[in-house]
């Protein structure tokens, strides 16, 4: 059977979730982002601008930018106490509603906090956002820090921005810790531009929506209907009783994972398909493809859960 989003109806949106202007420490203006976003094939983008006391706490308003072709998703970048490492949380918050209440967090140093990041990211949760941990390559992210941030939708698991300025823009090794615990989480890649270096038009999500408005894109986000890329097109995912087989642009390896070491492989100078089988995955609670092309670019499914 396939993926339920494969099979759902609507098309699939190209966007990015993690997004600064000069509302904080982006180079350029709200309207100049969105204008270059549209401009490189962009369908939506969410401006999480940092939610801190020193820039007035900005959840920044794109409305003016969207329209037939382009939309955006109103959001922010929220700090609070401290990770284990003693530096201050990075929470990625998409679909905030305007009003929503700051956290007293004057600037980018740890201060003493009634709410914790915990609380904090609950918080934006219950207002209707999708929340996922930030950079946790870059932020130093333990995996007790993680167990702490119960109410994430998803992990980044690129960061784009990180990944060019100081190479830690990876957090897939926190991601399986994660999963292996049991957590149902997805995940996402991004680009955290900021226009001061090469950090966009990097990584992006896929997005399985019935149209291209922030309510439907939303609700796709919060349901999983995605997925994630550097380049390569996830076309389709089906998994049968004993194998899964996957549809994607040209690339040179396509490789299933799971729990721990579980992991099987096909390598080609070109393919669109291929189909791996599900043995080394018999105990594993959960599956994910990931496909890589001669250019080293790559796309990540989220999850397949099995309920064995």
């Amino acid at each position: 059977m396939p993926t339920s989003f494969y099979s759902a109806p609507g098309k699939f949106y190209r966007g990015n979730l993690h997004t600064h202007s000069d509302r904080s420490d982006g180079a350029l203006d709200v309207k100049e982002v969105c204008r270059r976003y549209k401009d490189a094939g962009y369908d939506f983008i969410a401006v999480t601008d940092h939610y801190l006391g020193m820039y007035g706490y900005p959840i920044t308003d794109t409305t003016p930018f969207r329209d037939k072709e382009f939309t955006t998703l109103l959001g922010a970048e929220l700090h609070i106490d401290s990770m284990d490492n003693g530096d201050i949380w990075h929470i990625v918050a998409v679909g905030l509603p305007a009003d929503f209440t700051p956290p007293d967090v004057p600037h980018f140093m740890h201060v003493d906090c009634v709410e914790t990041a915990a609380e904090l990211a609950q918080r934006a949760r219950d207002a209707g956002a999708f929340v996922a941990i930030a950079h946790p390559h870059w932020s130093g992210l333990t995996e007790a820090d993680a167990r702490r941030l119960t109410a994430a939708h998803a992990v980044e698991i690129y960061n784009h921005g990180c990944a060019i300025e100081n190479d830690r823009g990876d957090g897939l090794l926190s991601y399986e810790h994660m999963l292996n615990e049991g957590r149902r989480l997805t995940m996402i890649a991004t680009d955290d531009a900021h226009f001061k270096t090469p950090d966009h038009f990097g990584g992006w999500v896929m997005v399985k929506a019935a149209d291209n408005t922030p309510e439907a894109l939303l609700d796709a986000l919060k349901k999983g209907a995605f997925y994630s890329s550097t380049g390569p097109e996830l076309k389709d995912i089906r998994l049968t009783r004993r194998a899964i087989e996957i549809e994607c642009s040209t690339v040179s390896t396509i490789a299933v994972l799971g729990r721990g070491n579980a992991a099987s492989t096909i390598c080609a100078e070109e393919m669109t398909s291929g189909v791996i089988a599900l043995d080394r995955f018999a105990v594993s609670p959960w599956v994910r493809v990931a496909v890589i092309d001669k250019a080293g670019k790559r796309a990540w499914s989220n999850p397949i859960w099995l309920d064995h």
